[in-house]
């Protein structure tokens, strides 16, 4: 019954009631990301959402589904399959106010002195 009410009262935790509706309603599943995130666009293809899984971000939507959110025609749009390379790193969402965001005093070479002040 929460989950419910918070649906209700509240977009930052998941899809809205309005969402839900719309989805059921009118929307046509397209496709599914590693991480869970679900695609749907509406049956005259005008519009484009995602449900996500967990917490709402937008930087949790890889680089295979980044061009079909935005309309952006490219090869990658009819598979969603992006052909990975040993070089590549895995997506990761927007690691601020994490452990794992960058910090310059953790870095000793970042926060020295590149130069000599012609005061000295």
């Amino acid at each position: 019954m929460l989950t419910f009410i918070k649906e209700i009262l509240t977009w930052w935790n998941r899809q809205t009631l309005g969402t839900r509706l719309q989805t059921i309603f009118f929307g046509k599943f397209v496709g599914e990301d590693e991480f869970g995130n679900k695609y749907y666009e509406n049956k005259k293809r005008k519009k484009r959402w995602v449900i996500y899984k967990g917490e709402i971000e937008a930087t949790k939507i890889p680089v295979e589904w980044y061009s079909w959110m935005h309309s952006i025609k490219n090869k990658i749009e009819e598979t969603h399959e992006l052909k990975k390379y040993d070089w590549q790193q895995n997506h990761l969402s927007n690691q601020t106010g994490t452990d794992k965001a960058y910090n310059p005093q953790k870095n000793q070479d970042a926060t020295k002195k590149k130069y000599k002040t012609w005061n000295n």
